[in-house]
């Protein structure tokens, strides 16, 4: 209930279909355009957001969103960490809420599916490469989570006039490294 008595919206978790492309190409974009989560500086458009979403489905990789009072509150996903060969038990998150909607558990919901999809994959660890040190929202998200950090790469972005740090932050699934792997993740 909130304050007014009333039932506060449900927070529905649920695989992203292409019809939310809109609305999650507007939530980027915002925080492409106003923020450092991301290092891009140009919103991509809807078709290059279909392209990514497109590339992870055919990997085999988790794309969720949480619907928010009837409209889409936020969405994550797992993409390769990188492309080498040698990271294929490896893979990074992504997590973006749409403004007006932060605080809500959102972000948690939406993370918290793609790491056990990820787990249930048999991936091995995963990582977080999260732009600007002082995005304390996503880095305690991240912490609440399991995820320890990694790294500060001081500097290695400059966005809005100012030079901007990355935090690492990793977190290991399932057995991590507790031992080898069976190379099921050998194609991806």
């Amino acid at each position: 209930m909130n304050r007014g008595g009333e039932k506060a919206p449900e927070l529905f978790l649920r695989d992203a279909a292409d019809g939310d492309m809109a609305a999650i190409q507007a939530i980027y974009a915002h925080h492409v355009a106003t923020g450092l989560a991301s290092f891009e500086e140009t919103p991509p458009d809807i078709d290059e957001m279909r392209r990514r979403r497109a590339d992870i489905l055919a990997r085999s990789l988790p794309y969720v969103v949480v619907e928010f009072g009837g409209a889409i509150g936020g969405y994550a996903y797992a993409g390769p960490y990188r492309l080498r060969s040698a990271y294929r038990h490896s893979v990074e998150d992504s997590v973006y809420v749409a403004p007006g909607s932060y605080g809500r558990g959102i972000g948690r919901i939406a993370l918290t599916a793609v790491i056990e999809r990820c787990t249930a994959a048999g991936f091995r660890q995963m990582v977080a490469v999260i732009g600007d040190s002082g995005n304390m929202g996503s880095i305690v998200l991240h912490e609440r989570l399991g995820f320890r950090r990694a790294g500060l790469l001081t500097a290695v972005g400059f966005k809005f006039g100012s030079w901007v740090d990355s935090v690492l932050m990793q977190r290991p699934l399932g057995a991590g490294d507790g031992s080898l792997p069976s190379d099921g993740a050998e194609g991806r």
